[in-house]
């Protein structure tokens, strides 16, 4: 477990991006040395993003930890799925965590599951779930009922039964980590429910996980208009899963 890497995908996030530098500064000084590397994966940001994330990394770098930080940056905006089969084929460790750049979960959660000894089977895919009993949430009214409808789209249209897909903390082990990434098509809204119809098509095991967890203000997401862009890509990727079969 000491073998991680973590991703971090971004689009113009110049304004929150220092709130997850802060972030991470934290966790290189902790004595757990778990992080073989942070991958940032710049998703064709228009803002100042990329220069931040390359002034950040020649800052840490002048502190000789001993974890190595890398920017992978392309100039046209693809979708988050992208960026992390981008930062994930690029990835050198045994262990792959995804995290998201507002830190809504904090990278000690991989170090609270890792000492609990939650995370050991490498044929699973272990996944925070906001839902889980023992997490601890705090999010806004409109957005869990929205949840709530979200899975049971996911039930009625891909027989999904798990509680929460959408959290961006998730963890992969590279016996299977690029093989998925490789075959997932989807590279925006609906990425991480065709992850897991990979996942169970290969033999992979998705464990849910409790997590702390906290709504972080200046997101770009549309909780209306985005929520119903994702409805048609899943009713899409219902299409195309049929046609393929």
């Amino acid at each position: 477990m000491n073998d991680t890497s973590i991703i971090i995908p971004l689009y113009n996030e110049e304004i929150r991006i220092d709130y997850c530098f802060n972030i991470i500064i934290k966790l290189l000084k902790r004595k757990e040395k778990k992080f073989k590397e942070i991958i940032f994966v710049n998703d064709g940001s228009t803002d100042k993003s990329k220069n931040k994330v390359l002034e950040f990394i020649k800052r840490v770098k002048k502190k000789n930890f001993n974890t190595k930080l890398k920017l992978i940056s392309y100039s046209k905006n693809k979708g988050k799925g992208y960026a992390l089969k981008r930062g994930i084929l690029s990835s050198k460790s045994d262990w792959i965590l995804t995290c998201d750049l507002d830190m809504s979960v904090l990278p000690e959660q991989y170090l609270i599951w890792s000492r609990r000894k939650l995370i050991k089977d490498i044929n699973y895919a272990y996944i925070a779930s906001r839902n889980h009993k023992k997490s601890k949430v705090k999010s806004k009214f409109l957005r869990r009922r929205l949840g709530d409808i979200f899975r049971l789209i996911l039930f009625i249209l891909f027989n999904i039964r798990i509680l929460d897909t959408q959290c961006g903390f998730k963890v992969y082990h590279k016996n299977y980590a690029k093989y998925l990434f490789k075959k997932m098509k989807t590279t925006r809204y609906t990425h991480d429910v065709e992850i897991i119809l990979i996942l169970k098509n290969i033999g992979i095991i998705v464990k849910e996980l409790p997590v702390k967890w906290k709504h972080h203000s200046g997101s770009k997401i549309n909780i209306i208009t985005d929520s119903l862009k994702m409805l048609l890509d899943l009713f899409i990727l219902r299409l195309r899963l049929s046609l393929d079969d």
